[in-house]
């Protein structure tokens, strides 16, 4: 009887070694699928970020290329804006062309009347008109000058501004 007292305590112990060893596997199992769906969300997140990143990547891209076009767009209609001012100055010095102001019909300049200039094909009616000094025409279109460039100027950075700001 001794022996199988002695029998049933290793069945026992079988027994629990077994149920032991069942939940080892079970643990084991739940423990490898968990580490799968961490591996499954990391790809995932993974994945998420690199294609935000490529997503950002092509808004810089063109915005650049935005930018860029911009950029060459104002710098064209700077230089035609100062090629067109030049060729102003080069006729103003060669009296192509002349400046000339109205003149107030009922207060003459300084008291003495001012006569008016004729113009080829122009009504002997028109409005008195004083021709300016060549060199006071020349300040007149520098200050011409630079007021375009600056509004050239404001129109890129608005461009600038307004495309960064997308």
């Amino acid at each position: 009887m001794r022996f199988l007292g002695w029998l049933r305590w290793v069945g026992i112990c079988l027994l629990l070694a077994l149920v032991w060893q069942v939940q080892a596997w079970r643990y084991g199992a739940q423990l490898e699928q968990q580490a799968a769906g961490h591996a499954l969300a990391l790809s995932q997140q993974r994945q998420a970020a690199f294609e935000q990143q490529q997503a950002e990547q092509q808004k810089r891209l063109a915005l650049e290329q935005q930018l860029n076009a911009s950029d060459q767009q104002h710098t064209q209609e700077l230089s035609d804006a100062q090629r067109n001012q030049a060729a102003l100055r080069d006729r103003l010095a060669t009296a192509d062309v002349r400046l000339s102001v109205l003149l107030d019909a009922t207060e003459p300049a300084g008291g003495a009347p001012v006569p008016a200039c004729a113009t080829p094909g122009g009504v002997v009616h028109a409005a008195p008109r004083a021709r300016l000094d060549p060199a006071h025409a020349q300040r007149i279109i520098r200050i011409t000058d630079d007021g375009d460039n600056a509004l050239i100027a404001l129109r890129a950075c608005q461009a600038y501004v307004r495309a960064v700001a997308r």
